[in-house]
């Protein structure tokens, strides 16, 4: 695409074929004049006798790009002319001044710095000073002199004749060139000889410039102008004859080939001859005051009157110049007369190619080739490469007519063809483009859709991104139909499908779903009999549970009244031995008399009171440990209360040690009740044996003291006593 963008111009239907009348000089073996400014020659006579341009002087005006005017100073040689364009420059030296009788100018030559200059109308452009070859050297032809004579009038806005003395007939008859011009200049191609009044509209300002002047302008006693001193000199002569008529013919031919003129005067600027030869090297302030001031009124005149340069509307530039200096010796070369019009037409031709190509160079390197493809971003970037290259061509392109015409009328076919390819062009790859992304986007929304775990949010999610991705990358006219065809085959293909697929397997799963739910209905059935029937085993239980209580707390009243029991016993017996006590404190002094006789009755009965007191020490160790056990119970009934199985294995412990706790307790109190009542009918037996033994003998101490004696062996308190 963009080789067939990039090469433009050259097109065979848009691009013209170079104008065979002319060729610009080339300045690719040349550069620029650099460094001082300095005189360069323009043109010359080479030494096959054709002329040609200086390259060097052609590189230096290609670069002058802006309007220009051009004064040149032509007349005889070795009259001075490059001293006046030196004093137009404003320096002593410049264009080579010499005092010989050999000339110093050959050809044409221009000062390499143009001037910046401002026009009247205010218009600003650049100076360029033409020195001229003199145009009667004495190696010179006719034709010759004629030809720089008139190269240098067609190049020239501001035209100087520089001669010496006053206008008389030698004089006019120096300028009889004037009327040769017209036969080797012509205006049209066609329409035989051309006059000196059609020249006369091409012609430059003339300016007549007198040198050594000495007459006084006076005519019918009255002081006249230079211009009337010219005026009245180019008034044809009466009278008839040949020769009459040969001078009123020049005269009539300057008057009609420089319509506009003016004629200054300058006096002899020194008087010592030997001064005169070297006069560029005399400074201004030892010149005569009169020269001076004329030299300074045609320097204002020069600096005033000068303006561009024009051929018809078209307002002559540094290339321009190059251009038709070149046709006019392209003419003269080839032995035909330069015609203006067509050496004009040639630079216009030239010119306008020119232009044209470099619009159209202009107009492939500004069009903006990152914009999208699509017909409103293309037409932006189309329309302002095309406004850069029309003001590119415009600021080149010289005339007005038909050939300039003829070139905006390629330019705009280029235009307009360079864009429909390139259009054409961005379109096909954009349409390739969106192709491919089309196709890329089918893939990956196939394989998603073919997917195992493929499901419509994730392909929709999917579809999404491809979307957006397409239309940021994707570009052209055909971007929205081939996305629409896109999508509706998607639809109705993958896509589709897989909603098929996915509405087959909702269906599977909604059968197997529907006989999970009766498989669970099934089972909440059995569950709810489950918890029926657990709920009815809980009350049961709850109530099994409450009843295990009330056997418990029965239990534990019964044992509490046991141990109540127990200790009114205890307290009973406490009670006995302490009146027994209160008996024998009165028999207390006898008992320590029978306590004295009986230490070895006591001592062996201190073994069976450690035995016995062993025994009481064991029972109480025993209801301590009823008691725990007993505490023990309670805080198992208590956490029962909260956990019924565990309550139930505790119980059940419980119960059974209380039981055996109990059942040893009842085993300790009767035999402890046995021993206890063995042990009181062994003391009353033996009490009765002994009473009745003492009441025989009839002595009360002995019988005090075996009562005594029993009541320490049942309790030893009363050992202690």
């Amino acid at each position: 695409m963009m080789r067939l963008f990039n090469r433009g111009k050259e097109s065979s239907d848009v691009s013209p074929q170079p104008p065979p009348t002319y060729s610009s000089p080339s300045s690719s073996s040349a550069t620029p004049v650099t460094g001082p400014a300095r005189p360069i020659r323009l043109i010359y006579l080479d030494e096959k006798g054709k002329f040609r341009m200086d390259p060097e002087a052609v590189a230096t005006l290609q670069l002058v790009k802006e309007p220009i005017g051009v004064v040149s100073v032509c007349g005889r040689a070795r009259q001075g002319k490059s001293y006046i364009l030196n004093q137009l420059l404003g320096r002593s030296s410049g264009f080579q001044v010499a005092s010989t009788h050999r000339p110093c100018t050959k050809g044409l030559w221009l000062w390499s710095t143009p001037l910046k200059r401002t026009a009247l109308d205010g218009t600003e452009y650049n100076l360029i000073l033409l020195d001229s070859e003199g145009i009667d050297a004495y190696d010179q032809t006719g034709t010759y002199s004629t030809q720089i004579f008139s190269l240098a009038v067609l190049l020239s806005s501001m035209f100087i004749y520089n001669q010496m003395g006053g206008i008389d007939e030698t004089a006019l008859d120096r300028l009889s060139l004037v009327t040769q011009m017209t036969k080797h200049i012509r205006v049209r191609a066609s329409g035989g000889r051309t006059t000196s009044s059609e020249l006369g509209q091409f012609s430059p300002i003339f300016v007549w410039l007198l040198r050594d002047f000495y007459l006084d302008l006076v005519e019918d006693n009255r002081r006249i102008t230079p211009r009337d001193y010219l005026e009245l000199a180019l008034r044809p002569v009466q009278g008839g004859g040949r020769d009459l008529a040969a001078k009123n013919e020049i005269r009539d031919s300057i008057r009609a080939l420089f319509p506009d003129r003016e004629c200054f005067t300058l006096v002899r600027p020194l008087n010592n001859e030997h001064d005169l030869q070297r006069l560029d090297q005399i400074s201004l302030d030892k010149l005569r005051p009169e020269f001076k001031s004329g030299l300074d009124a045609l320097t204002k005149f020069v600096f005033e009157r000068t303006r561009p340069k024009q051929v018809g509307a078209t307002v002559m530039t540094g290339p321009i110049l190059v251009g038709i200096t070149d046709a006019y010796l392209n003419a003269l070369n080839n032995g035909a007369v330069p015609t203006i019009s067509s050496s004009w037409q040639s630079v216009e031709e030239a010119e306008c190619r020119r232009a044209f190509d470099s619009a159209t160079e202009i107009y492939m390197s500004t069009f903006d080739r990152t914009k999208p493809p699509e017909e409103v971003s293309l037409r932006e970037a189309h329309d302002e490469a095309k406004q850069k290259s029309l003001a590119a061509f415009n600021a080149s392109a010289v005339g007005a007519g038909p050939t300039r015409q003829k070139y905006e009328n390629l330019l705009q076919n280029f235009f307009r063809k360079a864009f429909e390819d390139y259009k054409r062009t961005a379109f096909m790859e954009a349409d390739l483009q969106c192709s491919n992304a089309i196709q890329s986007m089918e893939k990956k929304l196939r394989a998603a859709c073919h997917a195992s775990d493929a499901k419509i949010d994730n392909v929709i999610n999917l579809l999404d991104n491809l979307l957006s991705e397409y239309e940021a990358s994707s570009h052209g006219p055909g971007k929205w139909r081939k996305l629409s065809i896109f999508l509706q085959q998607s639809l109705e293909g993958p896509i589709l499908d897989l909603a098929k697929k996915l509405i087959d397997q909702i269906g599977s799963e909604k059968s197997s779903l529907v006989l999970k739910c009766r498989s669970i209905e099934d089972k909440m059935g059995l569950v709810s009999k489950q918890l029926e029937a657990s709920e009815k085993y809980k009350s049961e239980y709850l109530k099994r549970y409450e009843d295990a209580i009330n056997d418990k707390k029965k239990l534990a009243d019964d044992y509490m009244s046991r141990i109540t029991n127990l200790q009114s016993k205890g307290s009973s017996l406490e009670e006995r031995c302490s009146s027994l006590s209160k008996t024998l404190d009165s028999a207390r002094q006898e008992s320590l008399e029978w306590k004295r006789k009986y230490e070895q009755v006591l001592g062996k009965q201190k073994a069976e009171e450690d035995t016995a007191n062993a025994e009481i020490a064991i029972l109480k160790s025993r209801s301590s440990a009823a008691d725990a056990r007993l505490a023990a119970a309670r805080e198992q009934a208590q956490s029962a209360q909260e956990e019924a199985e565990e309550w139930k294995r505790k119980y059940d412990i419980a119960v059974r040690e209380a039981k055996t706790a109990l059942e040893k307790a009842a085993i300790v109190q009767e035999r402890t009740t046995k021993q206890t009542q063995l042990r009181e009918d062994a003391l009353r037996a033996e009490f009765s044996d002994s009473l009745a033994d003492k009441v025989a003998t009839s002595s009360p101490f002995p019988i005090i003291s075996h009562l005594f004696f029993l009541c320490s062996s049942c309790y030893p308190q009363f050992s202690r006593m």
